[in-house]
């Protein structure tokens, strides 16, 4: 998808920024939308320089207010079903990148936008932002992985209150419970997030993605089968020219020159 309408997918050297686009619309992700987040999950993937992504909404409303109901509305099992599962695949890919991804949450992150930001490694809230799983409120649950990273985010208790009583969280509160890392003034969100990509992309990149890698296979799993995999990919890092540089530079106290090699 060469050209996209409502995601803009920008790259500055290690950095690279992801802005859904859908103003009038609060950024509401219909069809086309999940689509365009797939492709540029897909490009930035195989962009060799990049070590850290922010996703982020355009304007100063909403990160993405949620799916378009619009679009849902008339929808028959066999569409919703297609429809979930474009969004589990859009978002699985945004999940599975190799470097670190920062939701930088910027206003309202509702149904869709809260599974959007879950879908990240972690989340940076703006003091106006606003989380939620309302998809009760409109006889359906949460279709693009809500109730499952939301759990995995925050806890049972809290993941079951949030969708069974549909409610709307403020940036506060978000921190609180753990769903937000940080809670910044609105000024100052966009800055702090790539304050900590800069941070990121210092480190060693294929030890940054192994550290993802084993994190994300190891969650659920017993922890004996969990340190196994920790293991194993500690002594995986032994064979990188990075690990050799990294250790070099602290004997040598200079900064490293990674090079994901």
């Amino acid at each position: 998808m060469a050209n996209r309408s409502y995601v803009r997918l920008e790259i500055d050297g290690a950095l690279a920024t992801l802005t859904i686009d859908r103003q009038d619309k609060l950024n509401a992700l219909n069809a086309q939308v999940i689509a365009e987040l797939h492709d540029a999950a897909r490009e930035v993937r195989t962009t060799r320089d990049v070590r850290c992504l922010i996703v982020t909404g355009a304007g100063e409303k909403a990160f993405v207010a949620g799916a378009d109901i619009s679009e849902m509305k008339e929808m028959r099992l066999d569409q919703a079903r297609a429809f979930a599962q474009a969004g589990h695949a859009a978002f699985d890919a945004l999940e599975a990148l190799p470097f670190p991804v920062i939701a930088a949450v910027n206003g309202f992150a509702l149904g869709g936008g809260t599974e959007l930001a879950l879908a990240c490694d972690f989340i940076y809230a703006s003091e106006k932002a606003k989380f939620g799983q309302p998809e009760v409120k409109l006889g359906v649950i949460p279709g693009f992985g809500g109730t499952q990273r939301l759990l995995r985010r925050v806890g049972n208790a809290h993941a079951r209150e949030l969708i069974y009583t549909g409610a709307i969280i403020g940036a506060d509160e978000a921190l609180r419970i753990g769903l937000a890392n940080r809670v910044l003034p609105h000024g100052e969100l966009l800055s702090a997030a790539r304050a900590t990509a800069a941070t990121i992309a210092q480190m060693g990149p294929l030890a940054v993605a192994e550290a993802k890698k084993v994190m994300r296979e190891g969650e659920g799993r017993l922890l004996r089968d969990a340190n196994a995999l920790e293991i194993d990919g500690f002594a995986g890092c032994f064979e990188t020219d990075d690990q050799k540089e990294g250790m070099q530079a602290f004997l040598e106290k200079r900064a490293a020159a990674f090079k994901a090699e």
